[in-house]
């Protein structure tokens, strides 16, 4: 078996041996055992299912939360001669049973599915047809409540072991508490309880957090010594293109990303960057997700993260070809007070949560009691002015409605126009007959396009216009005739987001029942808020220590190069000296005191040691001074 693997490593992906582990993953999953993998981010998780998919008779069904990451998977197997496909709220009912029917008939070896799709019981209807070899679970972190973005649809997997006992499922995920690996292991019903797992430790990676009030020149000094690609994250997309064009005023190569471009402007500018044509992209957290750059050498935070989890991710998305690479957090106390603020929006009152979702009904002509499944393509904005409700509130309280399982709402992601010609010949021959202002078009489809006959093919409007002589807008109009004819079935390209009716509409009365689980939600938020202030204004503790400690790795050493680490070593003293001078002296500064007192309450310390340690945590704001001349603690160490 292993000479199989390597060989479809070779063939498929042109590596001639695996990363740390993941052999080891594969060869667990090939022996028939629920098999959990934890790999930092870069680490290669996507290979720990797709060789063992290959090497396995039959479909690997992989359930994934993003469409946009769906895709770009589903894109790279294919460039990998690979058949893959994936089933997304973005296809039409008719698109997405012929692609189940070619599933059934053996015509995939991996189809990627949203964790909703399980809930459809047209689909769980089609699974015993399903020759399903291995259920692969990407970001599993989503299956559990204390995960950073829980999908309860992740909780109904475990229904389809019930389905389908015999056949082993392996998790993947790149961020997991404790906690989340327990209800993973949980709620998937794991036979055993398997995990491999990577350290997350990343030696090549420099973490520095520093307090920082002018940030734009410190983000030029950075940019200054650190040559390379670079990555710039903020919060929204107001600020992308602010400081991209703060950057190019100072001579810096440097562009902007967010989910609001259209898909064009966003492949462009992703491609820009990767080609290193742009040095510098700022961007919101939607960008990086399924990029493929290894030499990325600077990462810098301008505005503090949602959570741990995502900062993790991120700032991972550094160095990931092994060699030095940085990652810089710049913040200072109006980001603290603004993550505060943002807390207090997060979550509005939950009768506003109400009439979100009753206006949404309304929006979609929704009668209570119907809707189930129902998918429509969604303008947040234009929704929030309609109704007259505040933008951001309106979007956090359709987040909390998308957690709680009642609508899913899908990333912004780009799904080109498909066309299928529903006709067989001889009808469409008469039909040009008979219509013969719409005859061009199909001439033009036929001579452009294979395979319309028998399944849904790309399309692009513009090519047909430039044929045509005419426009792409009287392309799209006869089209739309020769859909509404039932000549062909035509989907139109979806550029933005989609959000789907999980259960049917539900009565304003029926949501009350959801408060206990939103206020559950909002205190593990509060608990994430608590853990980024936590990791910003620790001083004493190691960067690296301190996210390794977060996902459960308790015996982690110092790293001895993030910005925590060098000021210790600035002290001369070794971290065991240290640690002990803090011990005593916390206690004791509770209260003011002048230093001859702390000199005279601790006489077997050496003084050259204390004064370097005061000095420290004076420079690192755990304790002050007072007008008095005395010095009292701070903060918590």
């Amino acid at each position: 078996m292993k000479d199989k693997i390597h060989s479809i490593l070779l063939r498929h992906w042109g590596y001639s041996s695996f990363r740390p582990l993941q052999e080891e993953v594969i060869l667990s999953v090939l022996s028939g055992k629920d098999t959990l993998a934890l790999f930092p981010t870069g680490g290669g998780k996507s290979i720990t299912y797709q060789v063992p998919g290959l090497a396995m008779d039959g479909l690997c069904l992989v359930v994934s939360p993003l469409i946009a990451l769906m895709l770009d998977q589903v894109e790279q197997l294919k460039k990998r001669n690979v058949s893959a496909v994936a089933l997304h709220s973005g296809l039409s009912q008719l698109e997405s049973k012929e692609i189940l029917a070619e599933a059934i008939r053996g015509k995939y070896k991996f189809l990627y599915i949203s964790p909703e799709r399980l809930t459809l019981p047209f689909f769980r209807e089609k699974l015993s047809h399903l020759n399903i070899a291995l259920i692969a679970v990407d970001e599993a972190h989503c299956i559990s409540q204390w995960g950073y973005d829980f999908r309860p649809a992740y909780l109904r997997i475990g229904e389809v072991r019930s389905l389908l006992p015999h056949v082993p499922i392996i998790a993947v995920t790149g961020s997991a508490t404790d906690q989340v690996v327990k209800d993973i292991i949980e709620k998937l019903g794991f036979r055993d309880y398997n995990i491999i797992r990577q350290s997350f430790y990343r030696p090549n990676l420099f973490y520095n957090v520093v307090y920082e009030e002018n940030k734009a020149q410190r983000l030029l000094q950075l940019l200054r010594e650190q040559p390379g690609s670079a990555l710039v994250y903020v919060r929204d997309r107001k600020k992308t293109q602010q400081w991209a064009q703060f950057l190019r005023s100072n001579g810096i190569l440097a562009d902007f990303y967010h989910a609001g471009l259209a898909w064009e402007e966003r492949q462009h500018k992703q491609r820009q960057w990767i080609d290193e044509r742009v040095r510098v992209m700022v961007a919101t957290n939607a960008f990086g997700m399924g990029i493929d750059k290894s030499n990325v050498r600077l990462i810098v935070h301008l505005d503090l993260p949602d959570s741990i989890e995502s900062y993790f991710q991120e700032a991972g998305r550094a160095g990931r070809d092994g060699k030095d690479a940085f990652a810089w957090l710049l913040w200072n106390q109006n980001d603290l007070d603004a993550l505060h603020q943002q807390f207090q929006t997060m979550f509005p009152p939950f009768e506003q949560i109400i009439r979100v979702y009753d206006a949404l009904g309304e929006y979609f002509n929704l009668l209570p009691g119907s809707g189930e499944n129902a998918s429509f393509a969604f303008d947040l904005a234009q929704f929030a002015e309609k109704y007259s409700f505040p933008l951001r509130e309106t979007f956090y309280a359709i987040k909390y409605l998308h957690q709680s399982g009642l609508i899913s709402l899908s990333d912004t992601f780009y799904q080109f126009s498909r066309l299928k010609i529903k006709v067989e010949n001889v009808q469409l021959y008469k039909f040009q007959v008979e219509e013969p202002t719409l005859s061009p078009f199909v001439d033009v489809l036929i001579r452009t396009y294979t395979g319309l006959f028998d399944h849904f093919t790309k399309i692009d409007e513009n090519r047909l216009a430039k044929q045509m002589k005419t426009t792409k807008d009287i392309v799209v109009k006869g089209l739309m005739l020769l859909h509404k004819k039932g000549i062909v079935a035509y989907e139109p390209a979806v550029d933005g987001t989609v959000l789907t009716f999980i259960t049917s509409r539900k009565f304003p009365n029926e949501l009350l029942a959801f408060l206990p689980s939103y206020e559950n939600w909002k205190m593990i938020q509060l608990d994430r808020l608590k853990a980024v202030e936590h990791y910003v204004t620790n001083m004493s503790k190691c960067r690296s220590q301190f996210l390794l400690t977060y996902f459960g790795e308790q015996n982690s050493r110092r790293c001895g190069h993030c910005d925590v680490c060098e000021g210790r070593a600035s002290l001369q003293m070794s971290d065991v000296e240290f640690d002990e001078i803090i011990r005593q002296l916390k206690p004791f500064l509770q209260e003011e005191r002048t230093p001859f007192e702390i000199f005279i309450q601790f006489p077997t310390m050496r003084t050259p040691r204390v004064v370097a340690a005061l000095r420290w945590l004076l420079d690192h704001g755990k304790i002050q001074e007072t007008p008095q001349g005395k010095l009292l603690w701070k903060k918590k160490i």
